[in-house]
């Protein structure tokens, strides 16, 4: 019987698509095992890419849309209404308008940048009566606590003179009031969930500012300086709010948009493999495999805090299976990721190279490394099948032999030595007496 592989990735940020990293390691195990059984499924956490993928597995639609990016200019983004029964259901995914990945490199400022089109997003998505909205959270460029989707919903920061805020983390410090009369009256009736990671918080030293700040282009200083911003905006969202966000799991999702989401519009934090589609079927696939590849970019200590591979080892492990996990960086504290289910991983990079050629190759890489991966389990599966009396028993060596120690220097030769010496200068005194001179060395 064929062995039946199950692929169940994430995608790689700023890089492949999950439908694409699905695809290149069916393409290495096929290399291998022509006639295995491979069923890639594509499953999203929220982030980049979530709600194309659910559009396409529900039979569903992409709505376009023109929204403000992070920086504040305008952008080209899209929301997914669902296929299917049940109420209608759109998937707003914020990193389709306030991703890193929309933020240049140059203009990574984590204190300035917006949710303001996340909001945009919404709104639109009730243009289209939708009853239920559900917001993806991850791959975010902004830590705003998600005042910016709030006052495009119809929220009002100000400050002491009763001005609005400036936009981003930063502008926050200097808020005192939050009104929220003028919300669009709309999301009273609509269901809002937030798909987002429970390990991530709000506040405090784990704080998103000092966990996820660097990453998005803050400077040590400012990190400092979100961090205050954020216990600043989840006083005054307590205050307006009469909810206490600072350590809700998941409020720090996105840069603190669930805290902002939860306390202003009610919103339900849920972990994200319960509020996305495609988790309950994981467990029914799971069930049918031999053995379970999963992957992401990067492999490391925050892997089993609520990334996709550990999502997929933890219930691979509930049903016995093994499982590998690919990734194009192993980083620091990956071991911990066994713990969780995985059982070996790999990374995909065969030599040193840059960042930009890791990238442009990474699906033939990924290719390369799932094919190696299935050689070494082949090898493994043999080694496990051959009986212990079948097995030659290895050649002994035969002893090297000993060399015999040198003789250490005796007398005789440093006998001979001296001889030679004198002989020399005996020599020499011939030869100046012949010329009428003393036996003395020139000099």
């Amino acid at each position: 019987m064929s062995l039946r592989v199950l692929v169940a990735p994430s995608g790689f940020k700023e890089c492949l698509c999950v439908e694409a990293v699905g695809a290149a390691i069916s393409d290495g195990i096929q290399r291998v095992l022509p006639d295995a059984c491979v069923t890639a499924v594509n499953l999203v956490d929220g982030g980049e890419g979530t709600a194309r993928t659910l559009a396409a597995a529900s039979g569903g639609r992409l709505v376009p849309v023109a929204v403000t990016g992070p920086t504040g200019d305008a952008v080209s983004s899209h929301f997914a209404v669902l296929g299917g029964a049940g109420p209608r259901t759109a998937v707003v995914e914020m990193a389709a308008a306030a991703g890193l990945a929309l933020v240049p490199g140059d203009a990574r400022d984590p204190g300035r940048t917006t949710t303001y089109g996340v909001g945009e997003l919404i709104r639109a998505a009730l243009d289209q009566r939708c009853e239920r909205i559900v917001v993806g959270c991850g791959d975010s460029g902004t830590c705003d606590g998600g005042a910016g989707a709030l006052t495009a919903l119809g929220a009002r920061v100000l400050d002491t003179d009763g001005r609005r805020v400036p936009a981003g983390g930063c502008g926050l410090l200097r808020a005192t009031t939050l009104e929220l009369d003028g919300l669009d009256v709309r999301l009273a009736a609509t269901e809002i969930l937030v798909a987002c990671n429970p390990y991530n918080l709000l506040t405090g030293e784990r704080g998103v500012a000092r966990i996820f700040g660097p990453q998005k282009g803050a400077s040590d200083a400012q990190v400092e300086e979100l961090a205050s911003a954020m216990d600043h905006w989840a006083a005054l969202l307590e205050r307006h709010c009469d909810t206490d966000v600072r350590h809700t799991r998941g409020g720090g999702a996105s840069g603190g948009l669930g805290a902002g989401l939860a306390a202003a519009l009610g919103a339900r934090l849920l972990p994200r493999f319960d509020a996305l589609p495609g988790y309950t079927e994981l467990d029914t696939q799971l069930a049918a495999a031999d053995l379970v590849i999963t992957a992401e970019g990067a492999l490391d200590h925050q892997t089993p805090h609520g990334k996709v591979p550990a999502e997929v080892a933890r219930r691979a492990k509930q049903q016995g299976k093994q499982v590998i996990a690919l990734a194009g960086i192993i980083g620091r504290g990956a071991a911990e990721t066994r713990p969780a289910g995985i059982d070996a991983y790999a990374c995909i990079l065969c030599r040193p190279m840059s960042r930009r050629e890791a990238m442009d190759g990474a699906a033939a890489l990924l290719a390369d490394a799932a094919e190696q991966a299935l050689r070494m389990v082949l090898v493994g599966t043999r080694l496990s099948e051959q009986p212990p009396s079948a097995a030659a028993p290895l050649p002994t060596a035969a002893p090297l032999p000993t060399a015999a120690a040198a003789p250490a220097p005796g007398p005789a030769p440093r006998a001979a030595a001296a001889n030679r010496v004198q002989g020399r200068r005996r020599l020499r005194a011939r030869r100046c007496r012949r010329r009428g001179r003393p036996g003395q060395r020139r000099s």
